[in-house]
């Protein structure tokens, strides 16, 4: 009899490049299609965690642009408008 597999704690990924590194590597093993079945569960599920955080770190990364951007369009006047 086969013993049940033990969930697997997966450690968040210090930063959304880091994040993307491991994603990528774990697409390119799936691709070659040489992993056992619990091997590629255990890939697909970590994939899809990493998938969210850097999705998230995304949706962040816009929210601040917007900002800037929101901001420096209302403080933005260009050099020499007023110079006439």
């Amino acid at each position: 009899m086969t013993k049940p597999a033990k969930p697997v704690k997966f450690s968040r990924p210090e930063s959304f490049e880091v994040a993307l590194t491991e994603l990528e590597s774990i697409v390119v093993e799936m691709e070659a299609g040489q992993m056992p079945l619990e091997a590629s569960l255990s890939a697909h599920k970590r994939g899809a965690e990493l998938l969210q955080y850097c999705q998230s770190k995304l949706r962040d990364a816009q929210q601040q642009v917007r900002l800037l951007e929101a901001d420096t369009l209302k403080n933005f006047s260009p050099p020499g408008i007023d110079d006439r």
